[in-house]
């Protein structure tokens, strides 16, 4: 039996990504801007839960990560809408054959609260995924005033992703 057709029809990906926060810069989160006295450093728009979700989709297919794809020395990302990111990551996965099941998110900052902005994050995050508004799951929590987070020195994400043979 060949390799290929041994593959299994679905995988799993985990992903990881922390920005500092800084004053004079936007907070986008789950491809939504949301009013903060400071935003996430980056070199593209530095939406951190969805930089997670693209490293957990590539992980899926072992196509590297995002910053294999988009490097902070290729100025054609510079202040990118990490949405445009998204999207080139699920084209990369249709073109290896694969798409989208569902991803689950879990956004750790201490200020400001993002939970009532989840449903919108959901909402921004879905049709980017080519996926329903249930196949997208957005949690948030605090870090208990521990470590850079606590400190409100910046912000993570955690998200882990299903892909499937298209």
């Amino acid at each position: 039996m060949s390799q290929e057709a041994a593959a299994p029809e679905f995988r799993i990906g985990f992903g990881y990504d922390a920005h500092r926060l800084a004053p004079g810069r936007e907070l986008w989160l789950g491809g939504v801007r949301i009013p903060h006295e400071q935003g996430l450093d980056g070199h593209s728009d530095a939406d951190v839960l969805l930089h997670a979700v693209c490293d957990a989709l590539l992980g899926a297919v072992a196509l590297g990560d995002i910053g294999l794809h988009f490097p902070n020395t290729d100025q054609a990302w510079k202040g990118a809408d990490s949405k445009r990111l998204l999207s080139a990551v699920v084209e990369l996965l249709a073109r290896h054959g694969w798409r989208v099941g569902n991803i689950d998110c879990t956004l750790v900052m201490e200020r400001p609260k993002v939970m009532p902005h989840a449903a919108a994050m959901r909402e921004a995050i879905a049709p980017l995924l080519a996926v329903g508004v249930d196949a997208v799951s957005i949690k948030a929590t605090t870090n208990e005033l521990m470590g850079f987070v606590g400190r409100e020195e910046g912000a993570c994400a955690y998200a882990v992703a299903l892909v499937v043979r298209a």
